[in-house]
């Protein structure tokens, strides 16, 4: 069994921005929302040894978790960004992950499961937490003198080609802008923090921000983040006409943050039914779009057609990528983009676990809320989660999404050894 005594999660402030922006929305607007989160590994049959082994160690790291409280110096902190209220920094100083609402299982496949269910200002703050943790214990059988030198030896090679790619930037060009997106899928705790202050050190004009709070703060950068999947699901099932709903999450997220934050995501039921949504109204207020799936060159185009046909000048906005991404296809993404449109991009499991090891393909999703499935029509095939068919099909009819493969979440059926 893997074994891991020290607590890996030892603050709150170790967690992506947007969790922490979303759960101010969730918590003025829709306190008492309900929500269910599935656990999956995409890759299960590549891994080493059975992600089941962790299950234990997973037990114990959630418990610390549950006894973590926000810091009187976190707290200062996170009233230091302008965006942020001060009566939920007031919620937060009270804040504590309740550990009921957190279920750990082996099903009939051996396979571990993680099931989250209860209010969602509690539940949505628990996911990158414990797809951390799930990282880190399973890598923590795997680290070896001979791992952490390949690691090093293609950190120093991104720092070569960011050296290189400073070089090749004019004063007078549009910035390459790089963030750290890296924390749900980092090797460690530890190495996520050496790659950022290697990263920005080499290179502090491209790598300028990063969705971790916590390293954010000690590190003196700029927090990254906004809005993730979950927030324009969970207006599936609150109460607007599901045909209104992507309507419904933009114009609370404009109530909630009044012009700051405007990048918008647009891949929850596709880039084509967003553009649908995304009117004269929303296009002004929004500073950008953030791509998530599908084919970035084809999403950037679009987005710049729609800007073009509202009247809107493209270079007064911002493309922000994030899917799967790594430091080449980035640059390669701005000298397609840089003279249309303003670019940012996200880079996550190739900066911070890149070891020559096979990468966990870990998701931690919405697929309920208040009782009602929702769901997420990516635009890369298998992104998709899903535990009811018929909401799917009825789902793509209302927005004319054509059909491509879902990922199965079905009912969990825990074996034996898992039973209390």
């Amino acid at each position: 069994m893997t074994s891991y005594n020290d607590p890996i999660i030892t603050s709150l402030l170790d967690n992506d921005l947007y969790k922490f922006t979303m759960l101010q929305a969730m918590l003025h607007q829709f306190p008492q929302t309900h929500g269910v989160y599935r656990f999956r590994c995409r890759n299960y049959e590549e891994t080493a040894y059975p992600l089941a082994n962790i299950k234990d160690a997973l037990e114990t790291q959630l418990d610390s978790l549950c006894e973590l409280t926000f810091t009187q110096e976190e707290l200062s902190y996170l009233r230091t960004l302008r965006f942020m209220r001060s009566d939920f920094v007031d919620y937060l100083e009270l804040f504590r992950l309740k550990r009921r609402f957190i279920k750990v299982s082996i099903d009939q496949k051996n396979r571990l499961c993680v099931d989250i269910e209860g209010p969602m200002i509690q539940a949505m703050f628990f996911e990158v937490f414990v797809l951390a943790i799930v990282n880190e214990l399973y890598y923590w059988q795997l680290q070896t003198p001979a791992v952490y030198e390949e690691g090093e030896r293609r950190l120093q090679e991104k720092v070569a080609l960011l050296h290189g790619y400073a070089d090749k930037q004019p004063r007078s060009a549009p910035p390459f802008i790089i963030a750290d997106f890296g924390t749900r899928r980092r090797f460690s705790k530890s190495w996520q923090a050496h790659v950022v202050e290697t990263l920005h050190r080499a290179a502090p004009n491209i790598v300028r921000g990063t969705s971790n709070v916590y390293l954010a703060k000690t590190m003196k950068m700029t927090p990254i983040g906004t809005m993730a999947h979950e927030f324009m699901q969970a207006f599936q099932a609150l109460d607007v006409r599901l045909r209104d709903s992507q309507k419904a999450a933009l114009e609370a997220w404009v109530h909630e943050y009044r012009g700051d934050l405007g990048i918008a995501l647009t891949d929850v039921v596709g880039m084509d039914a967003f553009l649908r949504d995304f009117d004269l109204y929303f296009a002004k207020l929004f500073d950008g779009l953030r791509h998530d799936s599908g084919d970035p060159y084809l999403w950037g185009d679009k987005a710049i057609a729609h800007y073009q046909k509202l009247k809107i000048d493209p270079k007064t906005k911002t493309l922000t990528f994030s899917d799967g991404l790594n430091i080449p296809k980035a640059w390669q993404l701005h000298q397609y983009f840089k003279d249309r449109i303003q670019t940012s991009f996200g880079i996550g499991t190739n900066l911070t676990n890149d070891m020559g090891l096979t990468q966990l393909n870990i998701v931690l999703k919405l697929v309920e809320c208040n009782g009602q499935p929702v769901a997420k029509l990516s635009d890369s095939p298998g992104k998709t989660m899903i535990n009811n068919d018929t909401y799917l099909a009825y789902l793509r009819q209302v927005f004319d999404v054509e059909e491509v493969e879902e990922e199965q979440i079905v009912p969990l059926q825990p074996s034996a050894q898992s039973q209390p």
